[in-house]
């Protein structure tokens, strides 16, 4: 696997930086195209999620894959079109590994080979998004995701009740958890209950009533998990 080879914006911008809106797209997390006037700095936050991200400026397409720790990006002026895979679900189509993509932004053409084709048609789409969700969905035919994903990611006992209700060893556990989402169950849960905590300071919701409804054992444990996976604090990160 390639180093990463460039760092692109995703989620939420702050308003300053450029438009971004997502819409629902059968069979994906969601689709979403980014439109930037000028050159950007943001932060990109662990999710769980895998994206395709098509440059319209460049005609560049690159895999994001899921990221362990938050890191500040820059963005060149343009657009960006992305379909976002919900998390275990993207890199059967990738047909590597998830954590072969953990922490990387990798050219699709070096999972995928050859895309020229997708790349002109990327190139005269009047909506690229669609273009994108078609080629992604097609790849998902014909490589599912792991039946157990679900449960794991929806799981919030411990490890091991996990693996026993599953019929799996830990270790088993652990090497499918890895394959599908990155992480072991333990960082997942913790990224995912991350993200679930941001999307409800996004929302405006209290810190404290946060740490309350997204299982933190209270508002200075959704601080110090907030420093951790994003580098910044919570007030900070989504700070207008």
């Amino acid at each position: 696997m390639a180093g990463r080879a460039c760092l692109l914006l995703r989620g939420p911008p702050l308003p300053s930086v450029g438009v971004y809106a997502e819409r629902p797209f059968p069979g994906l997390a969601c689709v979403w195209r980014r439109t930037t006037s000028s050159t950007a700095v943001g932060r990109v936050v662990p999710d769980g999620c895998t994206d395709i991200i098509y440059s319209a400026g460049t005609g560049e397409v690159f895999v994001a894959g899921p990221d362990t720790v938050g890191h500040v990006t820059r963005s060149r002026p343009g657009e960006l079109f992305g379909v976002r895979f919900g998390p275990g679900v993207g890199p059967p189509a990738f047909g590597v590994p998830a954590v072969e993509l953990r922490d990387q932004r990798v050219p699709l053409s070096e999972l995928w080979g050859p895309s020229a084709r997708l790349e002109d048609a990327l190139g005269a789409a009047a909506d690229p998004c669609s273009v994108l969700a078609s080629a992604a969905l097609a790849r998902l035919r014909e490589t599912p995701p792991d039946p157990v994903v679900g449960v794991i990611a929806s799981s919030s006992g411990s490890v091991g009740d996990l693996a026993w209700s599953l019929g799996l060893s830990s270790r088993q556990l652990h090497r499918r958890s890895l394959a599908a989402f990155g992480y072991g169950p333990k960082v997942l849960h913790r990224v995912l209950r991350f993200d679930r905590a941001v999307k409800l300071a996004w929302r405006g919701v209290p810190f404290a009533d946060i740490a309350h409804r997204t299982g933190y054992a209270d508002q200075a444990h959704l601080s110090r998990e907030v420093r951790e996976l994003a580098g910044v604090p919570l007030g900070q990160l989504i700070r207008p």
